[in-house]
This record gives structure tokens, sequence and C-alpha cells, in this order.
């Protein structure tokens, strides 16, 4: 049973992680500014990112803190980030792309893009392409990507219905979203190990978890997902496998983590299922040329 106090010691590494604030991005980085490292919580609402960083640095911990406030909505908000973070930085240890919107509302990104693929898979991408020269400058730095369970209910990722041109299904484009942050994950340990780079990606899972993520969710539809899953898991637990694929020492380049019990919906860290779709190299090449075009940022 692995969980946070068998995290090996962080100092001298630097950490970002995305959506900070709350949840299981906030555990995330509380462990590690624990742990030593010097976390740099991202957010976009400025009030609780501070909030976020005055409650960590109230708890027990040897780390340093710095914060950075922008949208994941918008992909000019996240070149202006990438280029104050590498203005402060010499490297990054760690990034953990774990911000996320689950089934809100028909919307549109800044740039136009749905919601939910904007933010949770193409904004992430372009965050970590814009801070790859940082991750390359780090010894055996790693990339986390919080995906879901959920990226097996998505046979493929529909990318001519990305800017909603046909319609809209939130569950669907949800698991769309996670589909497509696993054949990220998937796609960049490939190239990663084409070119020899000392760098790991990495995937992870919280499980079922409680955290603002629901927010979207009706309240009947919250109730009737209580009764069939149980109790969810606090946060802290939830946060577990981004934790382990981020520091733990047997993690391999492409692993995927997430809770150990049945249907991988509750536990503590273990390797986790990807589905078949989430592994096709076709399916990754596709994707990957269309979010280069699409953030005008280029990966290898």
């Amino acid at each position: 049973m692995w969980t946070a106090n068998d995290m090996p010691e962080q100092s001298g590494k630097t950490a970002l992680v995305t959506g900070a604030n709350s949840g299981i991005g906030f555990e995330t980085a509380m462990a590690l500014y624990r742990a030593g490292a010097h976390v740099i919580l991202a957010g976009r609402n400025i009030e609780r990112v501070e909030n976020a960083v005055d409650r960590i640095l109230s708890s027990n911990g040897e780390g340093k803190l710095d914060s950075v406030v922008f949208s994941l909505s918008s992909l000019s908000e996240v070149k202006t980030a990438a280029e104050m973070i590498s203005s402060k930085i010499s490297k990054l240890d760690i990034l953990v792309n774990n911000a996320g919107v689950m089934t809100p509302p028909a919307g549109k990104t800044e740039d136009g893009f749905e919601l939910q693929f904007g933010i949770n898979f193409l904004a992430h991408f372009a965050l970590t392409a814009r801070l790859f020269p940082l991750l390359r400058k780090a010894s055996g730095s790693r990339v986390v990507t919080v995906s879901s369970g959920a990226h097996k209910f998505a046979g493929s990722v529909d990318l001519n219905n990305v800017r909603t041109e046909k319609d809209y299904d939130a569950g669907r484009e949800y698991a769309i979203s996670k589909l497509a942050d696993l054949q990220f994950m998937v796609g960049l340990q490939q190239r990663l190990e084409k070119a020899g780079l000392d760098v790991l990606s990495v995937g992870a899972h919280p499980g079922v978890t409680a955290s603002d993520l629901s927010r979207h969710m009706t309240k009947a539809d919250y109730n009737a997902a209580l009764e069939q899953l149980g109790e969810l898991m606090p946060a802290w637990q939830g946060a577990l496998p981004s934790l382990y694929a981020a520091t733990a020492k047997n993690v391999t380049g492409g692993g995927y983590y997430g809770p150990d019990g049945e249907r991988e919906l509750k536990g503590y860290p273990a390797p986790a299922v990807i589905s078949k779709p989430a592994k096709d190299p076709a399916l990754i090449n596709k994707l990957w040329k269309f979010a280069e075009e699409a953030t005008g940022t280029l990966l290898f």
C-alpha cells in the first residue's frame, strides 16, 4: 500500500501542478512541497491560488512555493504563462498536467474548441511543448498526464467534432478528452524513447474521488453515482496515483497508474489498464499532428 509517506525526498526538484488550488491538484502540490520540492501552483483564479498557497505554507514542509495564474481555456495565456515560468526557473523536474473540467454545459474555449477537449487535452499539450526545454534540462524529469477511467468509453477522438461542429454530449466529450490525454501520454513516451531523451511520460487517474470536478453534475446524477459507486475517496487518496507516477522509483515510461481496487475505482496506486485506442499508433499520430497545428507548438 503506497502512500505519500513512501515518496522519495524531493529537495532540489522543481514541480509545476496545474489545477493546484483544489482537489487532487492541491493534494499533489502539498505532498510534493512537504517532500521538499519547489512547487509552482497553477490555477486560473488568483484568490483561490493564493488561498491554496497559504494553506500549504501552514502545513509542515521543507519545500518552496510559487504560483502562476492563467486560464487553460486560452492558448495565448498558456503561452504567456510558459514564457513567465521559463524566465524564473532553470529546469523543471516534474510537470503534472492535472487541471480539468468534467461534463460542463456546452461551451468553447477562447480558441473555439469544445471546452473539455480544449482544456483537458489541447492546453496541456501546448503547455508541455512550451515547457519542454526546461524538462530537458532536468535529469530524469517526468511529465504526468492525469486521465480517467472514463477514457475506456471513447473508441476514438472525432477530430471533426472538436469544435462542436456536429453535436454535443457532455459525457461523451469528457471521455474523448481523457482518451486524447492518454494518446498524448503514450505518444510522448514513444517520441522520447526514439530521441533517447532522459524524460519520462507517465499517466495516472484518481478513481472515484470527491472533488470540485463534479460541480457540473446535477444533484440527481450525483446521487445516482454515489448509489452506484459508494463512498468517494478523499482528495488526498485520489492524488496518490499522480504522486506515484511523479516520484516512485519503479515507474516506467508509458506506464499508467490508478487505484488498485475493483474496477480501479478505489484503493492505492497500481498499474492501470489502458484501452486499445489509447495505444493505437495511427490514432496517436493523427491526434499529434492535429494538436501541433491547433496549438501552434511543436513537440519534436
